[in-house]
Parts: C-alpha cells; structure tokens; sequence
C-alpha cells in the first residue's frame, strides 16, 4: 500500500507569507529608526546645533511609526526618544 502524501494546511501557507511580508516591513522601518538616530548623533559630534532639532524631531517620529506599528514596542520607543532628547539637551546646554 502506498503512502498518502501529506497535505499542507492552507492557513498555514498563507501565515508563512504574511510573515514573510511582515519581516520585509519591519526591517524597513527599523532601517529608518537607525539611520535617523544616526543622523541625530552624527549631527551631535559636529556640533550643528542647527540642524540639531529637525533631525531629533524627525528620529523620533521614525520610533513613533515604528512602535505604531508593533515593529518596536512602545515603551522601548519611548526610552530611546527620551534618552535622545537628553542627548541633545546636554549637548545644547555645553554650546551656549
């Protein structure tokens, strides 16, 4: 007697490329996260104060979408932001 060939759940195919959809998302919106912290520290060693306060602004905005999103969760967005401002804050503080 032969073996029946197993079957795959269809639910199960979809869920795998939801995920794999999912990943490609979340990656990019962490890719954002990163790069606009970056620029907030890089502007911060050049001491551009100018340019200081769009990019802080424009970094946390990138850690609010991505916590809308359940990329990263909320408090954890919450914490980088505010360790950010303090950053900043201090270093505004030292240039006057």
């Amino acid at each position: 007697m032969a073996k029946k060939k197993q079957m795959r759940h269809k639910s199960g195919l979809k869920a795998h490329r939801q995920s794999l959809k999912h990943a490609v998302h979340n990656a990019s919106l962490k890719k954002s996260v990163r790069l606009a912290v970056r620029a907030v520290v890089d502007a911060a060693k050049s001491k551009d104060i100018k340019a200081l306060g769009d990019l802080t602004g424009k970094a946390s905005a990138a850690l609010d979408k991505a916590a809308k999103a359940g990329t990263i969760h909320w408090k954890a967005a919450a914490r980088k932001k505010s360790r950010l401002a303090a950053q900043v804050q201090k270093l505004t503080a030292t240039a006057k």
